[in-house]
């Protein structure tokens, strides 16, 4: 089994193009690349401790219900 050649590469490009159109195949790579950048962001802020946010409500009910355990 060998590589397609440039002819084979050139052949399967233009029969994309010829069915999905420009327009959808520029789109299409659109769409790939922000994925790509959300998962190099994501890999990215993976190293980044989490941290919790409560809202005042929800801190508020945790302290009440502390108070009454004790």
């Amino acid at each position: 089994m060998h590589a397609p050649g440039i002819w084979g590469i050139l052949v399967v490009a233009v029969v994309v193009v010829l069915l999905f159109g420009r327009g959808k195949v520029s789109g299409l790579m659109g769409e790939v690349a922000s994925g790509i950048k959300a998962f190099q962001k994501g890999l990215r802020d993976e190293d980044k401790p989490v941290q919790l946010v409560t809202t005042t409500a929800e801190a508020s009910a945790t302290r009440e219900a502390a108070k009454e355990e004790v």
